[in-house]
């Protein structure tokens, strides 16, 4: 069987296939530890909402096995004009309900990501206008020169408008009010797979739709479930046991028995998402903290304090077991824009954390919680309570809250939190992403979307600007750069290493491992037991 997948993100430990032969139809039960936060595919941009949202709905540019950018619900995109880009559509694709896709969908879906409810501002913001030019040709027109906007459009789900405003859906569901609406349980896409049961956190059935335009996929599954299991030793003993196939996300303690079992097929790889720390730089009091009349965040010497406690090197061997990345960047190598001469930490040095806390007029310490996810991130938990015990040695009483990753990112949006351990991951591949919805401060559309420590820098937000427009590759890339150094400056964020992650699933299964983290079923194979 043929080899497809590109090896140049990592090693991978098991054989990874990419099949076009044809194979027997078969079943598919899929664990996982963090269940989508909505089925609506424009209200939350997360990896486990998009995981789930990616088999019913299809973007117009498509990635292939490799990453590289294909047509999907598109045919072809073409730069007309510096700009105005031309997007001529596939015929004959019809929604899971038979209803046919055309130009009035892409204008819908486009329109809908830029509404206020959106968390996908940050795909498609800098479009001014959507004109259509027939049933199979819009011209998307742009505030400025963007050269990234067929990358930002892989992650622009279509939904059929019609359907939409038959239920109500014309904008997304204010996830972070936790609004309920019709597309929340419910989906009509072009994708591979047709929903045909939701229970939210607990399990989502599809089955194979017979009217996907693209058949020839190589994948046989034709029913698939995700079960959310929560607990890591539960997920990987339904795995071990035959209830489950697949697991996403295997904590590293337990690689080495996983690696050794014959019954199990293993493929790692490093992710394209950054961990990081974020401080509250907004509050003027941070809550429920002792020791500190004011927010010590403000202070960048109580960040840099922050950062030189952390022993990564202990985080990676210990608290990973080797299987992490240790960066000073906020992306990843496979981000365009990383640049190795900027991937730098603060070192780790308590005395120094020490004095600048001294300096700060907080010799005796503060107090502060850290929110933290226990069921999203490769050991979160255990990364959590492990920087506790570091800042501990500082004087900074860390209280940990543990929570869902649901649960937690409605209290992070609605920039409730002190001080929290988040990831990013640009779909893009590309370094504005993150620069533009982290770093830069809360403005209009996309600005600061996911900037939920209120950092601010006019300086940066200069740069990440000029960023958006600029086609010289040389120019952006300098630009880029700049923006990225005085952020760590400031310490506006304190990266901790990029992901990552490892998948198990039983013998005789073939999937595509990709740094994205997110399995494709239609390219999965599964063999006899």
């Amino acid at each position: 069987m043929a080899l497809r997948q590109r090896l140049w993100f990592g090693v991978l430990l098991g054989l990874t296939a990419g099949s076009v032969l044809p194979a027997m139809a078969a079943g598919l039960q899929v664990g996982l530890a963090t269940d989508a936060g909505t089925l609506d595919p424009h209200a939350l941009n997360a990896g486990p909402t998009m995981l789930v949202t990616r088999q019913i709905y299809e973007p117009l540019i498509a990635r292939d096995r490799n990453m590289e950018k294909v047509p999907g619900l598109a045919e072809s995109w073409q730069l007309e004009e510096p700009t105005r880009w031309r997007i001529r559509l596939r015929p004959g694709v019809r929604f899971h309900d038979g209803a046919p896709f055309d130009a009035d969908d892409v204008i819908f879906s486009i329109n809908r990501a830029l509404a206020p409810t959106s968390d996908l501002k940050v795909q498609v913001d800098g479009i001014r206008d959507i004109r259509r030019i027939d049933d199979r040709t819009v011209d998307l027109v742009t505030e400025g020169p963007d050269p990234i906007l067929p990358d930002k459009l892989t992650r622009v789900l279509i939904m059929d408008a019609g359907w939409s405003r038959q239920h109500g859906v014309s904008v997304p569901q204010d996830f972070r009010a936790r609004e309920e609406t019709y597309a929340v349980r419910q989906a009509n896409g072009t994708g591979p797979y047709r929903l045909l049961r939701r229970e939210p956190d607990s399990r989502t059935e599809f089955v194979r739709f017979d009217g996907w335009w693209a058949t020839a996929s190589g994948g046989n599954v034709e029913r698939l479930t995700f079960n959310t299991i929560a607990n890591d030793a539960t997920r990987l003993s339904a795995l071990l046991s035959g209830e489950i196939d697949f697991v996403l996300d295997v904590p590293p303690q337990s690689l080495p028995a996983l690696q050794r079992d014959r019954r199990v097929r293993v493929l790692t790889g490093p992710e394209n998402r950054t961990v990081f720390l974020g401080m509250n730089q907004k509050m003027e009091k941070l809550p429920a903290s002792a020791g500190a009349d004011s927010n010590p965040f403000k202070d960048v010497r109580v960040r840099r304090a922050v950062y030189h406690a952390i022993d990564i090197d202990s985080l990676h061997r210990q608290t990973m077991r080797g299987q992490s990345l240790p960066t000073g960047s906020m992306w990843a190598p496979s981000i365009k824009g990383y640049a190795a001469e900027d991937d730098v930490r603060l070192p780790f040095d308590r005395a120094a954390a020490r004095g600048l806390l001294s300096e700060a007029g907080l010799g005796a310490g503060f107090t502060v919680t850290l929110d933290c996810p226990n069921n999203r991130y490769v050991n979160d938990e255990h990364i959590c309570t492990a920087l506790a015990a570091m800042l501990a040695h500082v004087g900074i009483d860390v209280r940990v809250n543990l929570q869902s990753f649901g649960a937690m990112m409605t209290r992070v949006q609605r920039r409730e939190s002190a001080f929290y351990l988040l990831a990013w991951a640009p779909a893009t591949f590309d370094a504005l992403v993150t620069l533009q919805a982290i770093m830069r401060s809360p403005g209009q559309g996309a600005d600061g979307s996911g900037n939920f420590s209120g950092y601010s820098n006019p300086a940066v937000d200069r740069l990440i600007d000029a960023v958006k427009t600029e086609v010289d590759p040389g120019r952006r890339l300098a630009t880029i750069r700049q923006a990225h150094r005085l952020h760590n400056q400031d310490v506006g964020h304190i990266p901790l290493h990029h992901q990552v992650i490892a998948w198990a699933m039983r013998a005789g299964i073939d999937a595509v491992i990709q740094p994205e983290n997110q399995v494709d079923i239609k390219w999965v194979t599964v063999g006899p037991r």
